[in-house]
């Protein structure tokens, strides 16, 4: 009965000659090629063709198996479309074959009671047939067409027409979705000798993260590629390929606990978000990142902590209203997120192989510099002081000031010396109070002398380095504001058992009423490394100021 809902008859139908070329001739057409997107396009013209329809629809149903997620069109201009405008999503007649998915016969759309109305700007439709398209059993979309020629109503015939073709179509999609797959795969093992082939060279983690961040994104069908490493608690995005919107996350934290996130961290297997637009609205996070609600489907993969690396996330999502959107191949993500935890060992493995060579390196100047250089310094210098009583007292003179410059030389060269068996990269105390003594240049009329002794960057702990350099800065402070000083000496001493700083001055000296007011952030900060400050004068004036700290105290 017209208006109704008709299942196909259990009798074989006679077709005429026509009617079965056409239904052939469509079969055969809808195979002409294996890309999944133009067989849709054909799969909804060939069905239009067939029923005599003037409009066509094939809608996609997602993963959750309730919504469409994409819908192609047929008899539609560009222009018509876009007045209407969004695509539906599966409600009303559309959502009742969605739900139900028997083909459905219609004389007129309107007076159906699922029917929702039709938006403004949409062309008036009345006749309707709509099939279904399965796959290995399963719901892919339906076919739905209106509108038939002459005005007439569509008929059994064109009712097991349509099915039929629906059943080869649902053979023909099913075969261009294990194509795509089998050209994922292949394309996968590409990429892996790709990716092996680049960290045999040398590389940063950066290059390598943003690699496989990009191949990850193409390989699962996906529209973003994103990789975040764990660093103190928080995740930080490192790689991004997708999206220009998407790049100016670079560098972005966030906490590690968050929903989703904190469960991929804190098991081995990936997971799976149906549709992270949605998900980013439910938590709130939508405001902060728009950019999320063009996703959907999404994949988080955990990346295995490294022997120098602590873990973190792989992700992959595609659009929207994407077909795919990352159904196949989710093995190959989980595979990409080794190889990343892979890629920064390596880097980091290279890393250490050229600071083990730049301190080697280090060692050997080190050596030729205190067994040559300084011997011969020292040895010249002791040559100049046995000549001392021999000559005249104008000569004694020039003699003495030559002594000192070699002595003055060879305490720079036992700097350097320490300087060249710091480690690459790690925080130098020396270079800090070289700095901080340039700084007081300016506000003094002069440079101070910096003089230090000892290995200072490799014995001096890092609780104590903070508290020198600012015992440092508190006393130049000092001598700007109050000594009145045209010279001034830092010296810093490294023993076996602690550190000096020693300030002196020839400015007018500090007075008994200075004493507790200016020295008491000082002394503060020597009570607070176990340590003691003296004040006294300096000869012939000036004030002598040294402040003395155990070598790994921990302040308190």
């Amino acid at each position: 009965m017209a208006g109704t809902g008709r299942k196909v008859s259990k009798n074989r139908a006679t077709w005429g000659e026509g009617t079965l070329e056409a239904l052939l001739d469509a079969v055969v057409g809808i195979g002409a090629d294996l890309d999944l997107t133009s067989t849709l396009d054909r799969i909804v013209t060939a069905a239009c063709e067939l029923a005599g329809a003037r409009y066509g629809a094939l809608g996609v149903v997602g993963p959750d198996g309730k919504r469409l997620v994409r819908f192609i069109t047929h008899g539609v201009t560009a222009a018509e479309i876009a007045a209407i405008g969004p695509y539906p999503e599966g409600h009303g007649i559309l959502g009742l074959l969605v739900d139900h998915p028997t083909p459905i016969r219609l004389t007129d759309l309107a007076g159906h009671p699922s029917s929702f109305g039709f938006p403004a700007n949409h062309p008036p439709m009345s006749s309707f047939l709509g099939v279904p398209i399965r796959t290995r059993g399963h719901a892919f979309g339906n076919l739905y067409l209106t509108e038939k020629a002459d005005g007439a109503d569509f008929t059994a015939d064109d009712e097991r027409a349509v099915t039929a073709l629906a059943a080869a179509a649902g053979v023909v999609i099913d075969n261009a979705r294990l194509h795509a797959d089998t050209e994922r795969r292949r394309r996968w093992h590409e990429i892996t000798a790709e990716i092996t082939q680049f960290m045999l060279g040398e590389f940063d983690s950066r290059q390598a993260l943003q690699l496989i961040a990009a191949r990850a994104r193409e390989v699962s069908g996906s529209v973003l590629g994103m990789v975040f490493l764990l660093e103190k608690g928080e995740l930080v995005l490192q790689a991004v390929d997708g999206p220009a919107a998407f790049h100016r996350y670079l560098g972005h934290r966030m906490p590690a606990d968050r929903p989703v996130l904190g469960d991929v961290l804190g098991g081995d297997e990936q997971l799976v978000v149906e549709d992270l637009s949605a998900l980013a609205q439910e938590t709130g996070r939508l405001a902060d990142f728009p950019e999320l609600g063009t996703l959907g489907r999404a994949i988080f993969a955990p990346l295995p902590g490294g022997e120098d690396s602590t873990g973190g996330i792989l992700m992959v999502a595609a659009d929207r209203d994407a077909v795919l959107g990352v159904t196949a191949g989710t093995d190959l993500v989980r595979m990409f997120a080794s190889q990343a935890t892979l890629a920064l060992d390596r880097a980091q493995a290279q890393q250490n192989r050229l600071v083990l060579a730049v301190l080697e390196d280090r060692d050997r100047i080190a050596r030729d510099l205190h067994d040559l250089v300084i011997q011969r310094l020292f040895a010249t210098g002791l040559q100049l002081q046995g000549m001392h009583r021999m000559v005249r007292p104008e000569v004694q003179e020039r003699i003495t000031t030559a002594v000192e410059d070699i002595d003055a030389t060879i305490r720079d060269l036992r700097g350097a010396i320490f300087e060249l068996q710091s480690q690459p990269g790690r925080q130098s105390l020396r270079a800090d109070l070289h700095a901080l003594v340039g700084e007081y240049a300016g506000p003094l009329g002069f440079r101070p002398e910096l003089i230090i002794t000892g290995p200072i960057d490799t014995a001096v702990s890092a609780s104590v380095r903070p508290q020198i350099v600012a015992a440092v800065r508190e006393s130049l402070s000092n001598v700007v504001r109050h000594a009145r000083a045209g010279a001034v000496a830092v010296e810093i001493t490294v023993t076996g058992v602690d550190v000096t700083a020693r300030i002196c001055d020839d400015g007018i000296g500090i007075g008994p009423s200075d004493r507790r007011s200016g020295l008491r952030n000082l002394e503060e900060r020597a009570a607070a490394l176990g340590g003691a400050v003296r004040l006294e004068a300096n000869q012939p004036r000036g004030t002598v100021l040294e402040l003395r700290a155990p070598l790994n105290a921990n302040p308190s």
